[in-house]
């Protein structure tokens, strides 16, 4: 079993609080995303789950036995954990080859040669590294040296794999290939994984479950990523989880009103327990019109990426993305240009207090 349970987790340097007293659950064998913005702590409270580091309060148990436990003072080392971990940077040795390096956990552990050697080659073809055995970091490309980080962490068959934002370095086309290969080696292996990065579009696609961390290190919500993305707890989750708009709404005497010109809303009325709100909608929830119902808009930028149109349109004095499909936009005539006036109404909105506003990018 590597069931991982953080329970009142803390972490202090002097009196800067990172993280205030977390409490998170991974089952076994389960992919588990800690998504946030840059600075929050995640990294930290992997080191924490690694023993890198140990708890100012808080314990962390792997397996249901506790590996750091603040207040009994149990601190078990790194390499008594059972786990394997991928670092941004990869961390490969650059004066050993691929096999050697693969091999170096096994070597510190004492592992006999020949069952070594058979591991690490096992690895190296497990992450697609077949034939390139013998060369140096520097004769790989970033995502193959990615991959032997990968393979050394997995050689010790970890019942934990700990994932520190791997995928930063590499270019658009190889996090995606990067990415459906982890996950296809979790759900091979039944390994639980431990992943954490800022990247919404990695943590949407890897997942089983995944938390959202703020900036101050509060949990915001956890939950598939299908339950977050439809479901967000509040406009923070909202804002951070894909692309998204928010247009402030103010009840007047006559009705809704939108936008920071105070348009009149037509639409459905918000549902968010007060006078003043937002509406949080995706660009695709963005429904374009040369006409009928809706709030006036004036197209601001205009881009054609190929399969979809991206709209930058102002809406009320209040910027707003909409994306379309580039054949819709054609066929309806909605291949708008910049400085052409348009009409704007919503498929979908998420309605959230007025008081959330500083929680909303």
């Amino acid at each position: 079993m590597a069931d991982v349970r953080i329970a009142g987790l803390e972490k202090r340097y002097g009196d800067h609080l990172v993280l205030p007293g977390l409490d998170i659950t991974v089952a076994d064998g389960e992919c588990f995303t800690l998504l946030g913005p840059s600075g929050c702590g995640k990294t930290v409270l992997l080191r924490l789950v690694a023993g890198f580091e140990a708890p100012s309060a808080g314990t962390v148990a792997i397996g249901g036995v506790a590996m750091a436990d603040a207040a009994a003072g149990t601190m078990v080392p790194p390499n008594q954990r059972g786990l394997g971990m991928v670092f941004q940077d990869y961390a490969v040795w650059p004066h050993m080859n691929v096999t050697d390096n693969v091999a170096y956990p096994l070597k510190l552990a004492g592992v006999p040669a020949e069952e070594m050697r058979r591991r690490a080659s096992a690895a190296v073809a497990m992450v697609g590294l077949g034939g390139l055995e013998k060369r140096l970091p520097s004769e790989l490309s970033g995502g193959q040296q990615q991959r032997v980080a990968l393979a050394r962490a997995l050689v010790s068959e970890p019942r934990l794999l700990l994932l520190d934002e791997p995928l930063n370095n590499l270019d658009a086309n190889l996090r995606e290939e990067m990415r459906f290969e982890i996950k296809a080696l979790q759900r091979k292996l039944g390994v639980t994984v431990f992943y954490v990065t800022h990247d919404q579009e990695i943590a949407l696609g890897i997942s089983d479950r995944l938390a959202v961390m703020d900036a101050s290190g509060r949990l915001r919500q956890i939950g598939t990523p299908e339950e977050i993305y439809e479901h967000p707890a509040d406009a923070f989750v909202f804002g951070f989880l894909g692309v998204s708009n928010f247009l402030p709404m103010r009840k007047g005497a006559d009705g809704w009103l939108a936008g920071a010109a105070l348009a009149p809303w037509s639409g459905i009325p918000p549902d968010c327990g007060g006078d003043v709100c937002r509406a949080g909608f995706r660009p695709s929830d963005v429904i374009l019109s040369r006409g009928g119902e809706g709030l006036d808009g004036v197209v601001q930028r205009a881009s054609f990426l190929g399969s979809t149109m991206d709209y930058l349109i102002d809406v009320a004095g209040t910027p707003v993305r909409a994306a379309m499909h580039s054949h819709e936009c054609l066929e309806k005539g909605l291949m708008f240009a910049e400085g052409e006036a348009c009409r704007v109404s919503l498929a979908a909105v998420h309605w959230f207090p007025g008081s959330d506003a500083e929680d909303a990018r």
